[in-house]
């Protein structure tokens, strides 16, 4: 029965829930540099500013074997949690509802559904990333020479937290979580790139002050993802936080209502 599940069916459904893998892929980055005043400021409690006020953002289109094909994009500060080294995702976007609550229930990633695309013109590669009628991002990079096949590793931080169902707070404690990837690349190219943010009360990516490009680049290989939680975050310390990862629902009235 589709409503229930057999125990061959769960371990099925769980074989892939274990290790997530997304082939091929084709993702765009760019970091800048931005002021530690804004790190500071939407750094979360539990995690700790890592290195210079850098913010990464990323586009891209993956297959899957967990949520089929998708659009993907990112915007995270370097972080660190003891001695544990990431990236910490401030906002996410994606383009179909599979990989929205496939990340979001798993991994606890802060994603939202935008329009997305990734345009590759020989040496040349333009992404945006549109929400709600406004271009949050829109990044364009002029590629260098290729540096040839790559085995890298990489990994981010994530924050999973229910709000309550009375409407009052969260839950329970937030769970942040530690995705670590290892990525297989086939292309690697750097580049020098622009980008413009924009932003609206649902999503402020105009807060952030945008100082100096600091690297791009343009990569493809197969991405395969493994997910732990690593600490407890007390409610009432998250809630201002997980409150701005969500869409503000009080601007969203339509009732008519005074």
């Amino acid at each position: 029965m589709g409503f229930v599940k057999t125990a061959a069916e769960i371990a099925a459904i769980e074989r892939v829930l274990k290790t997530p893998r997304f082939t091929p892929a084709r993702r765009v980055h760019l970091q800048f540099r931005t002021t530690p005043e804004f790190v500071a400021a939407v750094m979360p409690p539990g995690l700790e500013a890592e290195g210079d006020p850098v913010v990464a953002v990323t586009i891209g289109r993956f297959g899957s074997n967990c949520c089929g094909d998708f659009d993907g994009a990112t915007v995270s500060i370097p972080a660190r949690h003891g001695d544990v080294l990431a990236n910490y995702v401030l906002t996410m976007f994606m383009s179909t509802d599979h990989a929205i609550v496939f990340g979001r229930d798993l991994f606890g990633e802060p994603k939202k559904q935008a329009a997305m695309s990734l345009e590759v013109a020989g040496d040349r590669i333009h992404g945006r990333v549109e929400r709600l009628g406004v271009t949050l991002i829109d990044l364009s990079i002029e590629l260098g020479g290729d540096v040839g096949p790559a085995l890298t590793h990489s990994a981010t931080f994530n924050i999973k937290a229910l709000p309550s169902a009375d409407g009052i707070g969260l839950e329970d404690d937030a769970i942040l979580t530690l995705a670590e990837f290892d990525n297989e690349l086939t292309v690697n190219r750097g580049g020098s790139g622009r980008l413009a943010l924009a932003g609206t009360v649902h999503d402020p990516l105009h807060e952030i002050p945008v100082l100096e490009v600091v690297a791009a680049g343009y990569v493809e290989g197969d991405f395969s993802a493994r997910c732990r939680a690593i600490d407890r975050i007390p409610a009432a310390e998250f809630l201002p936080y997980a409150y701005g990862r969500l869409d503000d629902w009080s601007a969203l009235d339509t009732s008519g209502a005074a």
